[in-house]
């Protein structure tokens, strides 16, 4: 399951490549309440990202958070690893963080450790080539559909 941080992350950095238009940065604050993330889990959170160059930051009267990169160059892999690690569900199953289970005796003959390969495999495949780009002309699409009904 995605955890609330990485889900977090995906929503601000979807609503700075929305606002990203008019390029200014964009507070904190508008952030926060657009998308309704609590304001101190968000600081952290964009302090991450911007640790690991997909966000700059602006001080001041005008100041505030924006992308680095465009936002079809943010794979949803990239930020989902940087903010919670593993994309396997089991450790066994992990290809950057490969870990045996303790409970394991043949990983060879594990039936489990099979299947959720085959699931990381068909994630990997799907949010690999998945961006935020993706996201915001999905919502757009997804949007206009709403509105026709």
């Amino acid at each position: 399951m995605l955890s609330k941080k990485s889900k977090y992350a995906i929503k601000a950095l979807v609503a700075l490549a929305k606002h990203n238009k008019n390029g200014l940065p964009m507070r904190i604050i508008e952030i926060s309440e657009q998308e309704k993330i609590p304001k101190k889990f968000l600081e952290a959170i964009l302090l991450d990202l911007r640790k690991h160059g997909i966000l700059g930051s602006k001080m001041g009267i005008n100041g505030g958070y924006y992308l680095l990169k465009k936002a079809d160059e943010i794979i949803l892999t990239d930020i989902i690893r940087l903010t919670d690690g593993p994309i396997a569900l089991i450790p066994c199953a992990s290809l950057n963080f490969y870990e045996k289970c303790d409970d394991c005796e043949d990983e060879v003959i594990c039936g489990l450790r099979k299947i959720m390969t085959d699931v990381r495999k068909a994630s990997l495949e799907v949010l690999s080539h998945s961006s935020i780009a993706d996201i915001v002309k999905t919502e757009s699409q997804l949007s206009k559909r709403k509105s026709k009904k």
